[in-house]
């Protein structure tokens, strides 16, 4: 990736193995991109869905993949913003587990990959209301992305 958006912060987060199993920590009220706690809802997606567009004006959205693997994509449209206009992708999965912040006002969305149901944890920073929310199709014209598989 070659620059991050405004505002969005992609934190590496541990995991705690033994013999029983491990512990997969998302965020704490001691770490410094915690903000406050609003509610935390899962995002189940089967393989191939888009679950997408979506922006906030108020929640800043705490992301992490806590089963099977999704691709995030995110899209800077604030014309004040010193990344307007663009894209960032990021793969979450439990084996490649990060907190992905993302600040009010970014356009999101998530496409659930490989073969298994992804469940996304999203710690938010407001309860949800509809009134705070835009959606948009995800094949809108109004966001120039396209949600198919890149081959690099």
């Amino acid at each position: 990736m070659n620059k991050m958006i405004e505002g969005v912060v992609l934190t590496p987060l541990p995991q705690f193995f033994d013999e029983r199993g491990k512990v997969m920590r998302m965020l704490r009220e001691d770490d410094s991109n915690f903000e406050k706690f609003g509610e935390i809802y899962f995002s189940c997606t089967y393989p191939n869905v888009v679950k997408a567009w979506h922006k906030h004006s108020e929640m800043k959205l705490n992301y992490a993949c806590i089963s099977g693997s999704v691709k995030v994509v995110l899209y800077d449209q604030r014309e004040d913003s010193e990344t307007y206009g663009m894209f960032n992708e990021f793969i979450l999965s439990p084996e490649n587990y990060f907190l992905l912040t993302v600040p009010p006002e970014i356009w999101n969305g998530f496409k659930g990959i490989g073969i298994e149901m992804s469940i996304v944890a999203n710690c938010a920073t407001i309860v949800h209301r509809p009134d705070e929310i835009i959606r948009l199709p995800h094949d809108t014209e109004d966001i120039d992305y396209n949600w198919n598989i890149k081959h690099f």
